[in-house]
This record gives structure tokens, C-alpha cells and sequence, in this order.
């Protein structure tokens, strides 16, 4: 069975930084791809970004672009979310998800996920 486990949210100041990470396992298969999505109250649940553990191939949201990086661990294992000068407006609940597949382009919507960690809540307020 995949599980997903999200964690290394919390609460920073804006213009501060976070390490969120993703742990997947109980899957036998390498190619796939982990995306984070995060939801605000009263919001849709939004891409925030994406990655190919086939080739590396990474997608950002406009909103995220330039401060936000992602990046798999040496298995492929674990994902990370690297967010910098962060704003009132990233404060959500972060999720990240997989799905399995080999592709040229990657997916951006919720329904395209097959499996689904945890949230982890990300808070920036001074």
C-alpha cells in the first residue's frame, strides 16, 4: 500500500523559509510522479509544484515561482519543498501527493493523484 507522509510545516514570519518534506512508500514501481498541492480555508486545493522522479522534470505555479524549490531524495524516495521568502498568502494546509506514470509532460490537477499524504499546515504571520 503507497503511503505519503508530509511533514515540516509550522509557523514563520514573513520573508522567512521552510523544508517541507515527503516520505512515499510501499510501492514497487520507479517511475511516477510527486506532486504538492495546498489548500487555504475556504479554497480549492492548487498545484503548488511538481516533480518526475524519471527524468527530474519540475513544474512550479506562477504564484510560487522563484522562491519555492522541489527536489527527490538520492531513492526517490522523499520529496522536498524548499520555500523562501515566504508571504501571508502561502499560509495553507500543504499535501503532497503521487501518482504512477512515465510521461513528457506533468500533471497539475488534484484528480490526477492517485495517493494522498497527510497535510502538514503551513502558517506565516508576524
Amino acid at each position: 500500500e503507497v503511503q505519503l507522509q508530509a511533514s515540516g510545516g509550522g509557523l514563520v514570519q514573513p520573508g522567512g523559509s521552510l523544508t517541507l518534506s515527503c516520505a512515499a512508500s510501499g510501492f514497487d514501481f520507479d517511475d511516477k510522479v510527486i506532486g504538492w498541492f495546498r489548500q487555504a480555508p475556504g479554497k480549492e486545493r492548487d498545484v503548488v509544484s511538481c516533480i518526475s522522479t524519471t527524468d527530474g522534470r519540475t513544474y512550479y505555479a506562477d504564484s510560487v515561482k522563484g522562491r519555492f524549490t522541489i527536489s527527490s531524495g538520492s531513492a526517490n524516495n522523499t520529496v522536498y519543498l524548499q520555500m523562501n521568502s515566504l508571504k501571508s498568502e502561502d499560509t495553507a494546509v500543504y499535501y503532497c501527493a503521487l501518482v504512477r506514470m512515465k510521461t513528457t509532460w506533468l500533471p497539475v490537477g488534484r484528480g490526477m493523484y492517485d495517493y494522498w499524504g497527510q497535510g502538514t499546515l503551513v502558517t506565516v504571520s508576524s
